[in-house]
Order: C-alpha cells, then sequence, then structure tokens
C-alpha cells in the first residue's frame, strides 16, 4: 500500500467514525455500508457459544458497583437527637467528597450594572466576586409591593442558555414576549410575581460565565465537561464551585435592606436542582429548598443514564445516596417535584428517594417540613405545590 492510499484510507475510516459519533450509531453498523464486516466484527456482534455468561454491558456493571455498596453514612437515625449526631458526620464528610470551600470570603466587590423598571418590579444587573479570582453574574429582582423586608430566593439557573432561559430573555438580552418556553418555565419570573426578592445566579460554565470556546459555539453551549473535569483533576468538584457561589449570593441578600435574611429560600431545575439541594445541605441560612428536575436516586439517574459531568462528586455513593442529603436540609424545609414523563430522572426512582426522605423528617420529628410533588409533564418546572409550599414556610 503506498503512502497516498493508507492515507486515503485513514481518512475514510475516521470521516466514518466520524459520523458514528456524531450520530450515535454503533460503529459496526455505520461502517457496514462501506464495507464488509470482519470477522473480529462478526464476533463481537453475533451470538456465539463462548460467549455465553460473559459480561461487557458498562452499565450493568456500574449497577452491579453499585448494588456491591454498603454506604458508611446512610441515614439510621430513628429520633432527631441521632439525626442530629449523624447530620454533623455527614455534613463534613460531604464537603470533604465535594473537595472542600475557600477557608475564607473573598470580599464580593458588588456592583450594579443596570436597573430597569418593569412596572411590578425592578431588575438589577448585578457583578460580584464569589473567589479571589472568579466572578459571578446575577439579576436582582425586587417587587414593589409588600412590607419589607421581604423574603428572598436564589435562583440558580440549569442547562441551556443559563440566566436568559430563567428569566424569559432573547439572545440579546431583551425580554421574551413568551411564557412556559423550555424546561425552566422562567422560574425566576415566577419567584419575583409570587412576590420574592429574587437573585438569578449564572451558574458556572454557563451563559456568561463560559470559556471562549463554548461562547462561540453558541447560547446554548456550556464548558461544563473541560470544566467539570478540570476541578476533578484539581481534587475538588463543580458541585462544590456552584454551591460557593450560591452561598456568597446569600451573603449579597444578606446586604439589601429589601431582603429578610432569616427567610431565604435556594430555588432550581435541573442542574439548578442539584446546586439548590445541594446548597440547603451546606447553608444553614437556607429556611427551605426547592429542588424541580432532579430529585432521585443516583442508581436510577446519574449512575443509569448519561448525564453531565458536573453531576458526578468522586466517591460520593461510598458514604450516602441522594435522598440522604434531606437529612442536611432537615430540620429545614426541602420541596422536591417532578414529572412523571421525565427520562434523565425517571419517576420511579423519584418514588424511592420522596419515600426515603419524608422517613427522614419523620425521625426529625418534622414531617410536614417535607414536601413533594409529581406533576404530567416531563422534565422541566412545574412549580404548583412547590410555590404553595413556599407561602407556607417562607
Amino acid at each position: 500500500m503506498t503512502d497516498d492510499i493508507g492515507r486515503r484510507e485513514f481518512l475514510k475510516r475516521g470521516g466514518m467514525a466520524g459520523v458514528m459519533a456524531t450520530s450515535g450509531l454503533p460503529l459496526i453498523e455505520t461502517l457496514a455500508h462501506a464495507r464488509e464486516p470482519s470477522a473480529a466484527a462478526v464476533v463481537a456482534t453475533a451470538e456465539h457459544p463462548s460467549l455465553a455468561g460473559r459480561r461487557f454491558d458498562t452499565r450493568e456493571f456500574c449497577l452491579s458497583e453499585y448494588d456491591a455498596l454498603a454506604p458508611k453514612l446512610s441515614f439510621t437515625a430513628s429520633d432527631a437527637s441521632a439525626a442530629k449526631a449523624w447530620q454533623a458526620r455527614a455534613r463534613a464528610k460531604l464537603i470533604d467528597r465535594l473537595g472542600g470551600f475557600p477557608s475564607t470570603k473573598a470580599p464580593l466587590n458588588p456592583e450594579v450594572l443596570e436597573t430597569i423598571d418593569f412596572g411590578s418590579y425592578t431588575r438589577e444587573k448585578i457583578v460580584f466576586d464569589t473567589r479571589h479570582n472568579l466572578s459571578a453574574l446575577g439579576y436582582l429582582l425586587v417587587p414593589k409591593g409588600g412590607v419589607r423586608p421581604l423574603p428572598a430566593v436564589v435562583c440558580v439557573s440549569g442547562h441551556g442558555r443559563g440566566l436568559a432561559d430563567i428569566l424569559g430573555m432573547n439572545d440579546d438580552g431583551s425580554s421574551r414576549a413568551e411564557r412556559g418556553v423550555g424546561y425552566a418555565k422562567e422560574y425566576a419570573l415566577q419567584c419575583v410575581e409570587q412576590g420574592y426578592v429574587t437573585f438569578a445566579v449564572e451558574q458556572l460554565a454557563l451563559g456568561a460565565r463560559r470559556d471562549e470556546a463554548a461562547r462561540k459555539a453558541g447560547p446554548t453551549a456550556n464548558s461544563c465537561q473541560p470544566a467539570a473535569c478540570a476541578a476533578l483533576l484539581l481534587g475538588q468538584s463543580m458541585a462544590a464551585w456552584r454551591v460557593w457561589d450560591a452561598m456568597r449570593a446569600i451573603d449579597y441578600l444578606s446586604t439589601r435592606r429589601e431582603v429578610d435574611a432569616s427567610r431565604i429560600a435556594t430555588l432550581g431545575a435541573s442542574g439548578g436542582g442539584t446546586t439548590s439541594l445541594l446548597t440547603g445541605a451546606m447553608d444553614e441560612r437556607v429556611k427551605v429548598a426547592v429542588v424541580s428536575a432532579y430529585f432521585n436516586t443516583f442508581r436510577d439517574s446519574i449512575v443509569s443514564i448519561a448525564h453531565c459531568p458536573d453531576n458526578y462528586v468522586p466517591g460520593l455513593l461510598q458514604d450516602m445516596e441522594m435522598y440522604d442529603l434531606s437529612g442536611l436540609v432537615a430540620p429545614r424545609r426541602l420541596f422536591v417535584e417532578s414529572g412523571r414523563k421525565d427520562r434523565i430522572f425517571p419517576i420511579e426512582g423519584f418514588q424511592v428517594a420522596t419515600a426515603k426522605a419524608q422517613a427522614i423528617y419523620r425521625a426529625f420529628g418534622v414531617p410536614d417540613h417535607f414536601g413533594s410533588e409529581i406533576h404530567e409533564g416531563a422534565h422541566e418546572f412545574n412549580g404548583v405545590g412547590a410555590f404553595a409550599f413556599m407561602k407556607r414556610w417562607l
């Protein structure tokens, strides 16, 4: 074979592999249109007596590893005293698994970049520092009605266009006329319409807080994969980075005279739900945590179904399942919701997790501090039961 023929064959095969990678088709199926499968391919894809009883499936392997675990910090307390003792141990271990938080807080250095009057509320665009080497962007929505100081909600965006999705904004920053768009359903706007001071915070690696490659790729692209994987190499996690940002957002809200710092909630859907749950678990200033389109078992969701790498905390399953995290929010209030048709956080896993969380709250002696709702939608924010729960407790 000449060098030219070799290069042509390499490019041909490389091109087909590219088709396979973008289409999701198995390599053998894709190449079948170009040439007959090799003997090795036949052995790998057809029944063969010597393969009987062998195990190749990665999902099944992961589940077998999961099933062999005996988590060291599963919640087993039966009364409030034992529950609080467990909580101290579990929170310390979770911080360690997350990779820790900064030992000191950098100055916030907040700056209001613009203020717009929307009639029933004002919207301030704010930049502030969460670390010495990292800044965050947020929009503070302040309703004009209500008795000051008002309860406040930190709304964290999920995957997609970041803040634009939860604020109902077009890509150019203008307000979008349509409502109920996408999975987020403009939940930050819904919060201010419910009468809450609402701090909509852009999550790291989304929207304005992406790397250059993602910004060039378009408004829905994110930089989660390189950033989250870099965090793992550093012995940290994207989850910890985002939780720390949310905690610093609470620091900022506490400086605002419009806000009652004793009545602060977190709320988010999907990736925002992850941060809302973990922030509630870490920061006892959170009076109510609302988690949409996320609460589940790790087994049925994160372990079994492809998810963004920002969902993974090294070694966490050695200690606890997702429902155990509710024990770090308790006895404070937690509300979780899920769509019956959510394909990436299956409803069966949600039902198992909520039953476990209810038992945990009963052990703390406050069963009414936990609430849940199943709606008929898919992977999306609903909010009906959530806002009723917030009205009661916030």
